[in-house]
């Protein structure tokens, strides 16, 4: 199991990478994190949620990601309550406060039965804990930290961030305020995220081991660029305010509070000609060619953010007077439209909200969650700005989550706005007869400068991709890009590099004992 001093300081990069080097190792591992509070979901092929760390790790690993590696998924939804989803279904809405008295004293069942199987199905399950162990206000209830590690008898690995500084006192408090039972259950420390020169931080080394006992496993250094995909939107504080170079195609994602799935861009920035931005102020808007609307756990909130800070103006005036592309996705996509209705109270107490009003649709929220994946094409008819040259329609593969039911107020009238994609449910059950599922999905204007659509991952299909930027480059006067990239190969191409990173700079003799309770794990070998 590996454990942090703290939210933020590697745990995921780390497991993902520990998943790695044991398939490079010949062995079949699997990732688990019992309970997961975060606004990025990944839907599993049986359509269910997870959280999109377990998804990547399972991604990592090989395997096909399934809600045991994720039992519990806590998605805030305002402050102080959060939705619960329960092996990938939305069962409730809860205040902080009723989750930990009503919900987690029945919870151990849910997490060790989806841990068992786990166990029974593979070689190693790398078990990731959540915050720190050492929330001394929340240790009697905890079901992701220490009392998690003591129900497997799991060794712990604890995980700490050199980067943000005080890493020998993140250490060692943390030790001071464990039992000594927990503390006995850690086997070694990984010090994450150094920038500067080992030899200058070993007399730090020494006296830690000399102090606790405990040997240090590594130390991994601060990784650049690194391209595996982010659970948490702690990581866009680094992407805000990074200094950007200058490119050809600039694109803006707001950021709003309750934002969720921004790994959706993940591949656009990737692109050698596109900066991607994250701005949530007027100022910060600059003159994009894209604006994006990004998917939010909370439409209506977002949408009111928006309003507070002059945004929703600001983006209109860029719309309509400069020639900037709007796309919304998910959230973003309700917010284009020009009524929001919440009957059941599903994302809070505001019932009815009125949109930007770009595209004549309305929202209506309902109880039950659609999350499913899709394939298709671009509609024939679609009007968004696209390099036509291509000689095929685009296939794509995306998924949905939201609560949300979207209808269009224009009668259907086709001429000034068109529907995107034509999908089909990406469904293997037998009982599910999937060519009646096809239906049309998006809208855009008939120009296609204003467009929105439900599909998460759309960017990662690399020639839509490349054909919307082109289609941009097109607009501005700039020839197309004769060649793109391969976002899966790219992502695999990316586990490896951390990998080879994390191996290089980690005892993985040492790990393997721990694993195997200081036995070697080959055998003889």
């Amino acid at each position: 199991m590996l454990q942090g001093t703290a939210s933020d300081v590697g745990k995921s990069i780390v497991t993902t990478a520990l998943c790695r080097i044991f398939v490079q190792d010949g062995l079949r591992p699997a990732p688990y994190k019992s309970q997961n509070m975060a606004l990025n979901s990944y839907v599993t092929m049986e359509g269910k949620e997870i959280g999109r760390a377990q998804g990547v790790q399972a991604e990592a690993c090989g395997i096909v990601a399934t809600t045991d590696m994720n039992p519990i998924l806590i998605k805030p939804v305002k402050d102080m309550h959060s939705q619960i989803v329960i092996h990938g279904v939305p069962e409730m809405q809860m205040s902080a406060m009723d989750y930990r008295n009503q919900f987690l004293p029945k919870a151990k069942e849910i997490v060790l039965d989806a841990l068992n199987r786990l166990r029974q199905e593979y070689d190693v399950v790398v078990m990731e804990g959540a915050g720190s162990p050492a929330e001394i206000n929340l240790k009697d209830r905890d079901i992701v930290n220490m009392n998690l590690a003591g129900w497997a008898d799991a060794p712990v690995i604890l995980i700490a961030d050199i980067d943000r500084g005080g890493v020998f006192a993140s250490l060692v408090g943390t030790l001071e305020l464990l039992e000594p039972h927990e503390v006995k259950r850690i086997k070694g420390f990984i010090i994450n995220k150094f920038r500067g020169d080992v030899e200058l931080l070993k007399p730090g080394l020494d006296w830690l081991e000399e102090r606790t006992g405990i040997p240090v496993l590594g130390v991994l250094p601060y990784i650049q660029d690194m391209r595996i995909e982010a659970e948490d939107s702690v990581v866009l504080d680094e992407l805000q305010y990074r200094r950007q170079v200058e490119r050809e195609i600039d694109i803006v994602v707001i950021r709003y509070p309750r934002i969720s799935n921004f790994t959706d861009f993940d591949a656009l920035s990737w692109e050698s000609d596109v900066v991607v931005r994250y701005v949530n102020s007027v100022q910060e808007l600059g003159s994009p060619d894209v604006i994006i609307l990004p998917g939010t756990k909370d439409t209506i909130s977002d949408l009111q953010f928006l309003r507070d800070r002059g945004l929703d103006q600001a983006i209109l005036d860029h719309v309509n007077n400069r020639g900037v592309q709007l796309v919304g996705v998910c959230g973003g996509y309700q917010m284009l439209g020009e009524w929001l209705n919440d009957p059941h109270a599903v994302e809070g107490n505001v019932m009815e909200a009125k949109g930007l009003g770009l595209l004549p649709i309305t929202t209506t929220f309902l109880q039950k969650k659609r999350t499913v994946r899709v394939r298709g094409q671009l509609s024939s008819k679609h009007p968004l700005l696209m390099n036509q040259s291509e000689a095929t329609m685009p296939l794509i593969e995306a998924y949905e989550i939201h609560m949300g039911v979207t209808e269009r107020t224009d009668a259907g009238e086709e001429l000034e706005y068109r529907p995107i994609f034509h999908l089909e449910e990406d469904r293997s059950r037998s009982d599910r007869n999937v060519s009646s599922l096809a239906h049309e999905e998006g809208l855009a204007n008939g120009d296609g400068s204003v467009w929105g659509t439900y599909l998460h991952g759309l960017f990662d299909n690399d020639q839509l991709r490349r054909m919307w930027l082109d289609g941009i480059r097109l607009k501005k006067g700039l020839n197309p890009l004769a060649h793109t990239f391969k976002a899966q190969d790219r992502k695999y191409e990316e586990f490896d590099r951390v990998a080879d990173i994390v191996r290089n700079h980690l005892d993985m003799k040492r790990v393997y004992e721990i694993i195997n309770g200081n036995q070697s794990f080959f055998g003889s070998e």
